[in-house]
Parts: structure tokens; C-alpha cells; sequence
């Protein structure tokens, strides 16, 4: 589909220029010959870019940007006027416009100007929609009471900087208590650093938590900035803490201790202002008499504990939670949504759910791949295995 464009301007001659120049480009064009009918259309259509003059009859152009900010922001808005100065320009970019163009425009500079504004407001709708997926994959899905007192206690916990201990089995959805604390809190527009202690080799995990300088180490090629500094003014999310290693555990330690890290390979003390959410799916308090988790970290960790429980223990939310990825994934898809019948709900609530919450996602997206257009009690036993 081509991308359009609204041109606003009492001149006729200059918009039959314009409608010339740009049709011959590929956009779809549209008119206005003052500024309330231009905020008319505006009101009526989504456009990708609005040209528009300054002086015109009815309502000058600063004013129809002004309107056109309130009623659609995101649309980029770009100035040409005959009457240029600079005092003009910048009191319209001041308002909101994107750029500036005195009449006659170079028309060089005027495609290449409508260009970076339409490459702008791609930019900034796929953020917002980003957001919005991040943000959506953070709430807390159900009513029950296990989940109805965890969003009570991140609701009191998120404003504060208490570290926070989160534990569960795998795929219960630990990482989205981590994201709404986060989220919730006096640090959300800072950023939300995630590590697998799982994930990462003993021998590495002190190099990605802290960073290292050049030639630490053989394959140490330059210096490397690590976890906690990368989280500095955020939070950073220690997923599977109870897999650290011993000596990350103690530098992990005197990083919440003292607020400072020392990076591998170097003797600069670096200050860093980090909230710190830890989670496992371990018992760490077995661990500690294992002599795997030291217990001072523990008890350094644990100043508020989040246990989330299986979905097993939660089964009066899997009809709310099937409803949210099935409209997830539809979206993802770009699809309508499928509808699924009771029978299918109440079977898919029998279900022994050993992979929580992430097995009931893939489940439903098995579902809506395979089933007709909609989900039955016969797609379920078809498609899972009831145990």
C-alpha cells in the first residue's frame, strides 16, 4: 500500500506542484485547500507525512499543527511556507514539527525530508507496539488467590529498592514478576537487565556480571562493560541465581554490600546504583546446607520472597490465561482470534501441566496452528496428551 500524504495550502498552483512531484514518487496524495479543512481530513483519515503552509486563510498553519498534535501525534508534520524566518522555524518545530522548508522547496531535500519523517514514525510506532508486547507480557494473568496476593505484594514491594527473591518451578512465569516489579517501580525508565546463571559457564559468569578489561584473559580482546554496570540506575534480573558459581556468589556479595564492582582483570572500584531481583527454582535454604549457596547472599537476597506457584495450584486461572494467549498469538499471526468451546476449557484445566505456564503457551499455539476455526474438546485430545 502506498504511503500518504496530505498537503495543506490555499495556493492552488503550489499543491498541483506538489501532487506532481510526489504522485511521480509512488505516494498517495490527498488536499487541502485551508487549514480547517485539512484538520477535517485529518480527523477523518491516517496519513504517513502532512505538508502544510503557513499563512493561509481560516487557520495558519502553527495552529493547525497544534491541533493535529493533540488529535494525532504520531503523524509527522512538516512546514513550508513562503514567509520563512527563522524565528517561524523554529517556533514550528518548537510546536512539534518534524522540519522547516521555505517555498520554492528544493525538492531534494524536501523527498529526503519526507523520507526521514515517514523512517521516524515507523520508528516510533514499532517501539510504542514493542512496549506494548513487553508491558503486555508483564502482567499477571488471574484471580485466584495464590496470584491475587502477588500482585498485593509487588504493588506495595515495586516502589521501594528492597531486593526481591523469586521462586517457583520453571515456566511458572518468575521472569514476569521480575519485569512488573520492575515496571511498577521509581526505575522504569531505567533499563531491566536479564542474566541466566544457568545459562553462562562458571569460568564466565564473573566476566558477564562485571565486565572485564582488555588482556584479563586470552580471549579478553578488549575491555567489555558487564551486567551490573550495563543495569546501573535500572534493575538487574538474576534469573536461576542458585546455579552461581562460589566465586561470583562472594563478589555478587560485596556488590550489594558496598554498591561497587571491580571489573576481571582490573583495580578501579566502579560505584553502580542497581536494584537487584533474584529468582530459582531451587530451594536455596537446602542449597545453603549443601554448601552450594552461601547463606549471607541469601539472606542478602531474600529481603522480600515471592514464591509463584505451579499452574497446577492455580488451575482456576488456565480460562483466563488461554483467553490471553490466544488473542497473543493471534496478533502475532495477524489473525482474528479463534474461539474455543468449554469442553475444550475444561479439558485443557484436567491437564497435568508440568511445564507451567510456558507449556499451556505452546499448547495453545499448537492449537490454533492445527484446529479448525474453532478449538474443541476433540482438537485437545487429538493434538496433547491428557495425563
Amino acid at each position: 500500500m502506498s504511503q500518504s500524504i496530505l498537503i495543506i495550502d490555499d495556493e492552488k498552483s503550489i499543491r498541483k506542484t506538489l501532487i506532481d512531484i510526489l504522485s511521480f514518487e509512488g505516494f498517495a496524495i490527498d488536499e487541502a485547500a485551508d487549514g480547517a479543512e485539512g484538520i477535517k481530513k485529518i480527523k477523518e483519515n491516517n496519513y504517513d507525512c502532512i505538508l502544510c503552509d503557513i499563512k493561509m486563510p481560516k487557520m495558519d498553519g502553527l495552529e493547525v499543527l497544534e491541533q493535529t498534535r493533540e488529535l494525532k501525534p504520531d503523524i509527522p508534520f512538516i512546514v513550508i511556507s513562503g514567509h520563512g524566518n527563522i524565528e517561524t522555524a523554529v517556533d514550528a518545530v518548537k510546536k512539534g514539527a518534524f522540519d522547516f522548508i521555505s517555498k520554492p522547496p528544493d525538492l531534494n531535500r524536501l523527498l529526503i525530508t519526507i523520507r526521514n519523517a515517514m523512517d521516524k514514525k515507523s520508528l516510533v510506532t514499532e517501539t510504542k507496539q514493542l512496549r506494548k508486547r513487553i508491558s503486555r507480557s508483564a502482567d499477571m494473568i488471574g484471580n485466584s488467590a495464590p496470584i491475587q496476593k502477588i500482585k498485593d505484594t509487588i504493588e506495595k514491594v515495586a516502589p521501594t529498592d528492597a531486593r526481591v527473591l523469586v521462586t517457583g518451578e520453571n515456566g511458572v512465569g518468575k521472569e514476569m514478576v521480575a519485569r512488573r516489579i520492575h515496571e511498577l517501580s521509581n526505575r522504569a525508565n531505567g533499563p531491566l537487565v536479564e542474566v541466566n546463571c544457568a545459562a553462562i559457564p562458571a569460568e564466565l559468569i564473573e566476566s558477564e556480571l562485571f565486565g572485564h578489561e582488555k588482556g584479563s584473559f586470552t580471549s579478553a580482546i578488549k575491555q567489555r562493560i558487564g551486567k551490573f554496570e550495563q543495569a546501573n540506575g535500572g534493575t538487574l534480573f538474576l534469573d536461576e541465581i542458585g546455579d552461581m558459581s562460589h566465586d561470583a556468589q562472594a563478589k555478587v556479595l560485596r556488590a550489594l554490600q558496598e554498591g561497587k564492582i571491580t571489573r576481571v582483570g582490573g583495580d578501579k572500584e566502579i560505584k553502580v546504583d542497581v536494584r537487584v531481583i533474584a529468582a530459582t527454582n531451587k530451594d536455596l535454604m537446602q542449597e545453603v546446607e549443601e554448601k552450594n549457596f552461601r547463606l549471607d547472599l541469601y539472606h542478602r537476597l531474600s529481603v522480600i520472597l515471592i514464591h509463584v506457584p505451579s499452574l497446577n495450584d492455580r488451575r482456576d486461572d488456565i480460562p483466563l490465561l488461554i483467553e490471553h494467549f490466544i488473542n497473543d498469538i493471534s496478533e502475532e499471526y495477524k489473525q482474528a482470534p479463534k474461539e474455543i468451546d468449554d469442553a475444550a476449557i475444561e479439558a485443557l484445566k484436567k491437564y497435568n501441566w508440568t511445564g507451567n505456564i510456558r507449556e499451556l503457551r505452546n499448547v495453545v499455539e499448537r492449537l490454533i496452528i492445527l484446529s479448525d476455526k474453532k478449538i474443541t474438546k476433540k482438537d485437545v485430545e487429538n493434538y496433547i496428551l491428557i495425563r
